[in-house]
């Protein structure tokens, strides 16, 4: 899993302006020790870690101490360092609701919706500040509270107080556990979520109803089989997905007509 080993934040008031800062390491529980990517990135050294860093739930209740307070609005660049606290609560505390954190917003996503780009690929933090006019020190970047600079100075760029409100969620119980829930696909056939059998099969030709000539297989996580149109007798190799994501099942459904040949080999099987 992924450690979070420093936590960073800078408080904004109404007027945008910085009125405090958070600043604290944390002793790892379960990595022994830093790999050299990390400690590439971030300069932060075992040795510091184990001078200035204290354990993950006496941070967090420092933390949640520090950043409490009724209209206040959570901001990380991405939900991934929000995925990851929550990720880190749930085993080190047992719960996935933060319950300090009660409205967030993605302030990536927020600011890209200023920027006229040709795709939706996630800009980093670094590019966003270039494109904004700000000053980077790059050397300083991957610290967590000098990210947090960054993000405000991205942010104040672009603050729009009504356009805000769109980006911000309410953050219950709920909200946690569809962040970290993994979706998977399903590959039971048959079960309480999902039948295969009770799909309707539609032929992509004449949207006519069709039916198994051969009972499924599972392949590469789908559900496929030979399939006939009932009204313009067109064969298919048919193929069901079915993905289970937090709140239902995502079902996607392919049909490829088959030649002659293969078409008539199946018949006779």
């Amino acid at each position: 899993m992924n450690e979070i080993i420093e936590i960073g934040a800078v408080k904004l008031n109404e007027r945008l302006e910085i009125v405090d800062t958070f600043k604290q390491l944390i002793l790892p529980k379960i990595t022994k020790k830093l790999s050299g990517r990390c400690k590439s990135l971030t300069n932060i050294t075992n040795e510091e870690l184990k001078t200035n860093g204290i354990p993950f739930a006496d941070a967090i209740k420092d933390f949640s101490r520090w950043s409490r307070g009724e209209n206040n609005v959570f901001m990380s660049w991405s939900n991934s360092d929000l995925y990851v606290l929550t990720n880190n609560y749930q085993t080190f505390l047992g719960n996935v609701n933060i319950d300090f954190i009660t409205r967030y917003c993605d302030a990536q996503k927020y600011c890209m919706s200023f920027m006229e780009r040709e795709n939706n690929n996630q800009i980093s933090l670094a590019d966003c500040g270039n494109a904004f006019g700000i000053e980077i020190d790059v050397k300083k970047l991957h610290r967590a509270l000098t990210d947090c600079y960054l993000t405000a100075e991205c942010f104040k760029k672009v603050f729009d107080k009504e356009k805000l409100k769109n980006f911000v969620h309410d953050c219950d119980s709920s909200f946690f556990e569809r962040l970290i829930y993994k979706p998977y696909l399903i590959t039971n056939p048959v079960s309480d979520i999902f039948n295969v059998y009770e799909q309707d099969i539609i032929c992509p030709a004449c949207k006519g109803s069709m039916v198994r000539v051969k009972d499924f297989e599972c392949v590469n996580k789908s559900f496929r089989c030979p399939t006939k149109c009932k009204k313009c007798g067109k064969t298919y190799w048919t193929t069901i997905r079915a993905k289970k994501t937090y709140d239902k099942v995502e079902v996607n459904q392919r049909s490829i007509e088959m030649n002659r040949k293969k078409a008539k080999k199946i018949k006779k099987d």
